[in-house]
């Protein structure tokens, strides 16, 4: 008789998911609310360096040691002309943002992002403007950003102060192309012929370039998966990534629904590797398609406030989730899918970094303090790289409103052979107590525990804040015991768990 404390887990060397690019773990910073102006550029903060970027804020994106960032949008980059963001700041035009009914001062393009991305040890994932524009400004922002020189665009870059190229390797065709929201949203097949030929010219200036095709701009959309197949029967050879959006939330205040999303996560991401695999064969292809989770996180706090923002505001506090414990908790199981998935799944970006939906907060002319779904992004990005085993597990489950068989624990490992570090990331969804996993190691002799990182708070709708930064912060005092190849772990109700074991190396 299966009880209701206790799971297990068996993990064997030889068996393995797949290796983990560190792009996985990409944020992203678009033209919105605060996460540009007043996030990552205040010139007037005491913290501001020589460019306007706050010096703060640099330190926090460094501790999550994010590899890309996905850039300027969003719904923002279907009406961007990038060449307003370049050249010299004072001559740079105003123009109103129709995607967030804001003004853009333009103060902030290209180049300085790029700059600000070297600053945080991070490439940038260039989106182009399918919305109005098509393969002329895209080819043009290619060369401009990576050909070396002795060509007009090139050149130009060179005169505003940039000699070396930005090489950068990793480039969005559009956004959200399927959603009608999105300024010259267009249908699947017209959109696959502009992504197509938009594809063709951008890698005739770079071939070492990557691209990521559209996918829908989330799975209730009314053409999904259709629309992801009829792309792909256009775009299928020359792209090398489709996009995948999805955002989650907690409107009707139930938790154990709540924290079972990540499973429509995981189906989604079976769908969309099916319809890739479907187009593949349909093509008899022998190139693979893989996945780019470019824009997911909880987000919904923010929707009643965001409503009242007048139009035409400078940088308003648009979409300034304030994220509680059980938010964490969501997103830890989804950083935990994103890790099953490694072996497709080769890019994503947590929507988004500084202030809008963001891991990191910010006053104007004031504090900077990490919300609570900082740590568990930050645990995965430090320990989560490398190869990804394939568990078998068991756990009690439970049902709830839009799910069933849910399991309580959520749980994923990941094997770093150069440093001999095995890492098991595990949250307890069990809402009424403590869950007992006994993990088996095959082909793992010799660990001992390094750490037990545990995330939790009584209170699940505790935040956060400026003036109480620490409230949700992890503590290294789980319970773990290693007995031979046997690891027991006492994981408490509602946690985040990260269980680092090293392998002791012989004399």
């Amino acid at each position: 008789m299966v009880t209701y404390n206790k799971a297990g887990m068996r993990l064997d060397r030889d068996y393995r998911i797949g290796e983990v690019d560190p792009r996985l773990f990409g944020s992203f910073i678009e033209h919105l609310g605060r996460a540009v102006y007043g996030g990552i550029y205040e010139p007037d903060h005491p913290e501001a360096d020589e460019m306007g970027f706050r010096r703060d804020v640099i330190n926090l994106v460094r501790e999550l040691q994010t590899p890309i960032i996905r850039y300027p949008g969003g719904n923002f980059v279907s009406g961007y002309y990038w060449e307003d963001g370049v050249g010299p700041p004072e001559k740079r035009p105003r123009r109103l943002d129709l995607a967030w009914q804001t003004l853009e001062t333009n103060a902030v393009g290209t180049n300085e992002f790029v700059t600000w991305a070297q600053k945080v040890n991070a490439e940038v994932m260039l989106a182009v403007n399918l919305g109005t524009r098509g393969p002329d400004a895209a080819r043009h922002l290619v060369e401009y950003c990576n050909h070396p020189g002795g060509t007009y665009w090139s050149d130009l870059r060179k005169t505003h102060g940039y000699p070396k190229p930005h090489a950068i390797k990793t480039w969005c065709l559009g956004n959200e192309m399927a959603g009608p929201w999105q300024i010259g949203a267009k249908p699947a097949a017209e959109y696959g012929r502009l992504a197509c030929e938009t594809a063709k010219v951008m890698k005739w200036v770079d071939p070492s370039i990557e691209l990521v095709a559209c996918g829908s701009s989330g799975r209730g959309m009314p053409t999904f998966p259709e629309w992801e197949a009829t792309v792909l029967e256009h775009t299928y050879e020359h792209v090398d990534y489709i996009s995948l959006h999805t955002y989650y939330g907690n409107r009707e205040q139930d938790t154990p629904n709540y924290l079972a999303h990540s499973l429509d996560m995981d189906d989604f991401i079976k769908t969309v590797i099916s319809v890739c695999d479907y187009v593949k064969a349909k093509k008899r292809s022998k190139k693979t398609v893989y996945l780019s989770f470019d824009e997911w996180n909880v987000w919904y706090h923010s929707n009643e406030a965001d409503r009242a923002i007048p139009r035409w505001s400078f940088a308003p506090p648009r979409l300034e989730d304030i994220y509680n414990m059980e938010d964490a908790l969501l997103v830890g199981c989804m950083l935990i899918t994103l890790l099953k998935h490694a072996d497709r799944v080769k890019i994503a970006c947590l929507a988004q970094l500084v202030n809008v939906i963001a891991p990191i907060m910010t006053e104007n002319g004031g504090k900077a303090w990490r919300q609570s779904i900082f740590y568990p992004f930050q645990h995965a990005s430090l320990f989560g790289r490398g190869q990804v085993l394939l568990p078998v597990i068991s756990s009690p489950v439970y049902d709830c409103k839009d799910y069933s068989a849910v399991p309580y624990l959520e749980a994923a490992a990941v094997w770093q052979e150069e440093k001999k570090e095995l890492t098991i990331f595990a949250v307890n969804r069990d809402w009424q107590g403590e869950l007992v996993l006994e993990t088996e190691l095959l082909g793992f002799p010799n660990f001992h525990l390094v750490e037990h990182l545990v995330l939790e708070h009584p209170d699940l709708k505790a935040t956060n804040t400026k003036d109480h930064p620490d409230t949700i912060v992890p503590r290294a005092n789980g319970q773990t015991k290693v007995v031979d190849q046997r690891v027991t772990s006492v994981l408490n109700k509602l946690s985040w768990n990260v269980i680092r074991l090293r392998q002791i190396q012989e004399e």
